[in-house]
């Protein structure tokens, strides 16, 4: 494992971090903590969870694993947990909170708290007034319950750059990966030239490269797949500090590590071509992150977003959308849906979480379209 140092801290994390996002809920806790603990085996020293992450149980999973690695005497990892400014609205409650998830994980301290899903400047200043969240993380700074306060940012660079120029902060988490990299990138590069630790998460697009390695197979060196290609693209990123993967099996964790070992990057020729190929669609495609699950007609939007990433990121026509509408894509993605695109009623609750700030009820709109053609096709 490669290793260095996070920002101007002196924590050395490992370039690959572990996302406790993708635990299997089917299995038990002390099942799951036993991947924690084969990461932490493969020299994976940073491990990243939320309060609601996997039906609430990620930081008790995490709980598990760290009292059995305190008791066979590893003590040499960090933690990284969050909090919604939306949620946490006032220094009480985020002092609270934090000391709530330091007891699930059965830590004496968090090493790196992130105010969570900052989509716009608004959540940030929620986070920043007098006796919001903010304060209350630097009482708990105070009081030696957190040693670096940090951010999780799903804005765009230029205000990524805004946030950080206050000097509040000492590291930053974003989205960032193979196909969207231009969005945030001079806010990689903002953090990364000042001295912020750059975490970077979701490095395989919510899922959409491994479902399309074969069309994406042009960002892959020899001998690779699209899938290698892009965690090699995070991981060996002098710019980025960790790459965080939510891993969900021993498999991913080994692919992962073999990266990080092999050390090798991509040149700025490599990223040209990249950036040529993929063009501007790839800002604008859904990660799959699921918080826009908020639709009061219970609308499979998660499902729905990434069956429009099949025109989004191939340039497919509607005629090729209406043709996918009753093929395995569409069902693979939208067929748990309890109600169609058509029962939008643009009330706009998805949009409001949506962290790539997407156009939900126009895309809702066109797959409507689509699916009503496609009925008349098969109707024929």
């Amino acid at each position: 494992m490669k290793y260095t140092y996070f920002g101007k801290t002196s924590k050395k994390v490992s370039v690959v971090g572990f996302g406790g996002l993708r635990f299997d809920v089917n299995k038990s806790n002390e099942e799951n903590a036993k991947l924690v603990a084969y990461a932490y085996n493969k020299g994976i020293n940073y491990f990243d969870t939320a309060p609601g992450y996997c039906d609430g149980r990620s930081e008790e999973i995490f709980g598990v694993a760290f009292k059995k690695l305190k008791k066979e005497g590893k003590n040499d990892f960090f933690v990284s947990t969050k909090g919604r400014p939306t949620v946490f609205d006032t220094s009480e409650k985020a002092i609270e909170a934090v000391k709530k998830s330091i007891e699930r994980m059965g830590v004496s301290k968090i090493d790196f708290y992130h105010i969570w899903c900052i989509r716009k400047m608004e959540h940030y200043e929620l986070a920043m007034r007098k006796g919001g969240m903010y304060e209350g993380l630097l009482k708990c700074k105070e009081e030696g319950l957190i040693d670096h306060i940090c951010f999780s940012s799903h804005q765009p660079g230029d205000e990524v750059i805004n946030i950080l120029e206050e000097n509040k902060f000492d590291g930053v988490t974003m989205g960032i990966n193979i196909l969207n990299f231009s969005y945030r990138w001079n806010g990689v590069k903002y953090a990364y030239e000042n001295g912020y630790g750059v975490v970077a998460m979701n490095p395989l697009s919510g899922g959409s490269i491994p479902e399309h390695e074969d069309e994406l197979s042009f960002i892959a060196g020899v001998g690779e797949t699209a899938v290698e290609a892009a965690l090699r693209f995070n991981i060996a990123s002098p710019q980025i500090t960790i790459s965080l993967i939510g891993f969900a099996n021993t498999h991913d964790i080994d692919m992962a590590c073999r990266i990080a070992e092999d050390d090798a990057t991509f040149t700025d020729e490599d990223i040209e071509k990249i950036k040529t190929k993929i063009g501007k669609n790839m800002n604008a495609i859904c990660t799959g992150c699921g918080y826009c699950r908020v639709c009061p007609m219970e609308i499979n939007i998660p499902g729905y977003m990434l069956f429009y990433n099949e025109k989004q990121m191939f340039n497919k026509t509607d005629e090729e959308m209406i043709d996918l509408v009753y093929g395995l894509e569409y069902w693979n993605y939208a067929a748990n849906s309890k109600k169609v695109a058509a029962d939008c009623i643009k009330c706009g609750k998805c949009q409001e979480e949506c962290t790539q700030h997407l156009p939900i009820i126009e895309r809702l709109k066109e797959i409507d379209i689509w699916q009503k053609k496609g009925v008349d096709n098969v109707n024929v």
